[in-house]
């Protein structure tokens, strides 16, 4: 775009050089890409953003120039007096398509003396580039690049019925236009036409049967408002671009009809002798203004760009630019200004014009992405507590194949009951083969503890922690997303400095890492109970329960899945759900101070059913409320020699403790006795000595 300075400085006084004008438009987003000289002139080469129409003109600049100076500018109205078209009643224009011609103007100038145009005016034509035609179509071509409006000129007296009709083109029709080319038109086409047949396209080029010559001697001057999509779309078939359809494709200013139109007949009737007659103004689509809403626009400004701007300055910048404020909370868009319709659009606006050489360079603050979670803490330390029971953490794919399908349990609640599509899919996988996205982390965790085996690396601990994902969706209609902590262990037990292993990792082991895991995160209450676990080998497999919700399971690998993956050697597995762990209330933190007494222990054994579970003893004991017994641990489990098949001895220990004094023997005998004696009748164990 071609911008003549000269041209600025008579539309606006200009207190900048040449030079630092250049620079101060570049800053503000209309970047110039040259300066050359053209006699006594200067002409900026600029280029526009396609969201900038209202610079595709010397009064748009104007404007931008106003706002860097912080200067007043008002445009400059024409001479002609005619400022009350005829609206209602006229027979000379008619529009039978609004939706896509908003408004139209026509005016009718009579006693046209068509010639050149006078020197001032063909040098601002060629300084922007634009060779001298005629004085008429200088002068439409000249305000085009003044105001931004394009405009046509018609010989009236070459106009059928000498009026305009504004219609979609008839599937068939023709034109010829100014490049002598015959085109052949569609009904998705806008025409401007007489009474009998098209004579333009609208917004993109005039008809060679109507146009300007020698001979005129009364023109119709038409300006008016098409729809952009329209206007782009029947360029682009009819494969003629124009310096018209350029603008209107991109938007033009539908308010400043009226002022291009006097601007072009003042000087049509100046420089060409016309006498301005009958002017009518068709506007079926009003426009209505975008308002845009802020609440604190000095605070948009910093949260978006981090610039201290204050609101008065805000408002002093945007007020220059066109942009009235309505109210404390409402701005309102100038006509011009099509790209304006959200809080962002105004904060851009402000700081192009603040200078976006003043933004400092550093991390924007993060909302949710990026930064912490509520959660991440207590994570952190389920991860360091495992990592501090010789765990390392493994990270495997979120996909994986469908032969996994139905083959471990999932967590409860992740996956649909009864429901053939209940998993997610990919359309293309990454991986050849692995579609499914994980309903479990157990087949990726199981790779990983393949992958060590093979390497000769016996003795492993695992754990995960990551999402899992089933087609149960909500009201977003989106995949469920679930976070679940896993681990996998097998081998022996390693200690550091030692090259052999001091026993074997077994069910409690494992058992005992979820529970430490838990504990890291505040949860103490975690049940476990035995069950049955599909991917779980039976009679070593346990559901954990969170208050009366199941959580998860631990266990020993099944027979058939240790096959699958070719395991020589027991692997144990857990898998939790993570996130309604970290829902769950956490227990608090009490602290009292040391005992100041002694305590006393007394170690028990009990001979049991395999059925009757440590928990139960632990419960029953404790539910009796003696105060004093203040705890009941395990010590060790026996079976073999001197047992039945189904039997076990469970020892336990018990701590007796006083807050107020010494407990003697005697007391403590006696209260221990009657304990075991409640716990014998209600279990059916015995003690054994």
């Amino acid at each position: 775009m071609n911008i003549s300075y000269n041209w600025l400085d008579s539309l606006i006084d200009i207190d900048l050089p040449t030079d630092e004008l250049g620079k101060k438009l570049t800053n503000v987003g209309l970047a110039v890409e040259g300066i050359h000289a053209h006699g006594d002139d200067h002409v900026f080469d600029i280029d526009l953003t396609s969201n900038r129409p209202d610079c595709l003109s010397h009064l748009g600049v104007a404007r931008e120039i106003a706002a860097i100076q912080n200067s007043k500018f008002e445009i400059r109205t024409s001479k002609t007096e005619d400022e009350s078209p005829t609206t209602k009643g006229q027979t000379l224009v008619s529009i039978t398509d609004p939706d896509l011609c908003h408004r139209f103007t026509a005016r009718i100038i009579r006693n046209v003396k068509i010639g050149p145009s006078p020197q001032w005016l063909v040098d601002r034509l060629e300084a922007i580039g634009e060779r001298s035609i005629n004085n008429v179509a200088d002068i439409t071509n000249y305000v085009m690049h003044e105001l931004g409006q394009p405009m046509h000129s018609f010989d009236l007296d070459k106009l059928a019925g000498g009026k305009i009709v504004v219609r979609k083109a008839r599937d068939g029709e023709t034109i010829t236009t100014l490049d002598e080319v015959e085109r052949k038109l569609d009904d998705s086409m806008l025409m401007i036409c007489d009474a009998e047949k098209p004579v333009a396209v609208g917004g993109v080029m005039g008809g060679l049967d109507s146009s300007i010559t020698d001979s005129t001697a009364n023109v119709l001057l038409e300006v008016a408002y098409f729809k952009r999509s329209n206007i782009r779309a029947t360029s682009r078939k009819l494969n003629l671009n124009t310096e018209a359809s350029y603008r209107f494709e991109r938007g033009v200013d539908i308010d400043a009809l009226q002022l291009a139109s006097n601007r072009a007949t003042e000087l049509i009737c100046e420089l060409a002798g016309g006498e301005a007659g009958e002017y009518a103004d068709v506007y079926p689509t009003t426009h209505v203004a975008n308002e845009v809403e802020s609440h604190d626009i000095s605070a948009a400004i910093k949260r978006l760009t981090g610039l201290n701007v204050t609101t008065a300055e805000c408002n002093t910048i945007l007020k220059a630019l066109g942009i009235e404020q309505r109210s404390e909370t409402v701005y309102i868009a100038p006509s011009w200004r099509h790209d304006i319709a959200i809080e962002e659009d105004l904060v851009e606006e402000i700081a192009r014009h603040v200078g976006y050489e003043n933004i400092a360079a550093e991390l924007p603050p993060a909302y949710g992405a990026g930064e912490y979670q509520a959660t991440e803490s207590r994570e952190k330390l389920l991860r360091q507590t495992l990592v501090d029971l010789s765990y390392d953490e493994a990270i495997s794919y979120s996909f994986i194949d469908i032969k996994f399908d139905g083959l471990f349990d999932s967590v409860p609640g992740l996956l649909a009951d009864n429901v053939d599509d209940k998993y997610v899919t990919l359309q293309d996988s990454v991986i050849e083969g692995a579609v499914r996205m994980r309903p479990s982390i157990l087949p990726g965790l199981l790779d990983a503890v393949r992958l060590n085996l093979n390497h000769q690396r016996r003795d492993i601990k695992l754990f995960e922690v990551g999402k899992v994902f089933a087609a149960k969706s909500g009201e977003d209609n989106l995949p469920t997303e679930r976070k679940l902590f896993s681990l996998a262990i097998t081998g022996g037990e390693i200690q550091q400095n030692k090259a052999m292993t001091v026993r074997e990792l077994d069910f409690y082991d494992a058992k005992g890492a979820v529970e430490a895991a838990l504990d890291a995160v505040g949860i103490t209450n975690v049940d476990l109970r035995a069950s049955e676990v599909k991917h779980l080998r039976k009679g070593q497999s346990a559901n954990l329960s969170l208050n009366g919700q199941t959580i998860g399971s631990l266990g020993r690998l099944n027979d058939q899945i240790a096959l699958t993956y070719k395991f020589k050697q027991p692997v144990y597995v857990a898998e939790v759900d993570l996130q309604a762990v970290l829902e769950a209330e956490v227990t608090p933190i009490t602290y009292r101070s040391l005992a100041k007494y002694p305590a006393i222990t007394r170690d028990v054994s009990l001979v049991a059913k395999r059925d009757v579970t440590l928990a139960a003893i632990q419960a029953a004991i404790t539910e009796q409320g003696f105060e004093l017994c203040r705890s009941v641990g395990f010590v060790d489990v026996y079976e073999g020699k001197g047992l039945g098949e189904d039997e076990r001895s469970l020892t336990i220990r018990l701590e007796y403790r006083s807050d107020q004094r010494t407990l003697v023997e005697d007391e403590v005998e006696a209260m221990n006795k009657q304990i075991l004696a409640k716990v014998v009748e209600k279990l059916g164990v015995s003690q054994r000595f």
